[in-house]
């Protein structure tokens, strides 16, 4: 091969390499730009009045645009179907997170995220005790999608401790009618659970961090093609 072709190869190869890395750049500050505006939603929700209880969503496409929205609800807690989501960690803590079924009328029932609990470390399959009042109770809450899910083993779980909830699933094996969101609660209540949800993760940081680095990476390429293509071979002759 000629010096001439390999000159031509390599600067290809340099250019094609510097296109691709500042691609990738590009891309990564248009995610950082989605995230922002994915978080000014989350915050202009969350100043909005609260939503009242007549309004709460009933299908998935409602329940998606209501997110993040205050609202305060009434209605009767299902204590025999509270769930225990395990490996929930609060300040480096493991814990559980309470979820349990609140009828709001016959035949319409909204999962509720009440609150977590710290895990016994003696024994993990040990549940927390939490006060469930009887009777018609009024909470305030957060709307919320279902509690995110951990990678598990498991598909089907079953039992009041699990992993992951899907609430598709859960309706089905409960025979209850459930809408298609949660609730986060907020008020204070005597049941012994922390409220201290934690805020939704954006991570817009993280996509102008990728971005430095695929631009850093770029401006490598073009100046190592500098060094050794042309002010190298230079200095030698």
């Amino acid at each position: 091969m000629s010096e001439s072709s390999r000159r031509w190869i390599v600067l290809a190869a340099t250019l094609l390499v510097m296109a691709l890395t500042a691609r990738l750049g590009v891309w990564q500050l248009s995610r950082a730009t989605q995230k922002e505006a994915l978080q000014a939603s989350v915050d202009s929700r969350r100043a909005l009045p609260p939503l009242a209880a007549a309004d709460l969503a009933r299908d998935a496409t409602a329940a998606a645009d209501q997110r993040h929205r205050r609202i305060g609800v009434s209605g009767r807690w299902l204590p025999q179907h509270t769930i225990y989501l395990e490996n929930r960690q609060r300040q480096a803590r493991p814990g559980f997170e309470v979820l349990t079924p609140l009828e709001l009328a016959p035949g319409d029932v909204v999962l509720v995220q009440r609150g977590w609990a710290p895990r016994d470390l003696h024994d993990r399959t040990r549940v927390p005790t939490v006060a469930t009042p009887a009777g018609v109770i009024a909470i305030e809450a957060r709307i919320a999608p279902a509690p995110a899910r951990l990678y598990s083993f498991a598909s089907d779980e079953r039992g009041p401790l699990r992993q992951n909830l899907d609430l598709d699933a859960f309706a089905r094996e409960t025979g209850l009618a459930l809408r298609p969101l949660s609730l986060q609660q907020l008020d204070a209540a005597a049941d012994g659970l922390s409220r201290d949800w934690p805020a939704p993760a954006v991570d817009v940081h993280r996509h102008y961090g990728y971005a430095f680095q695929w631009f850093a990476l770029c401006a490598l390429v073009a100046a190592l093609y500098v060094w050794f293509q042309l002010i190298r071979p230079r200095r030698r002759r």
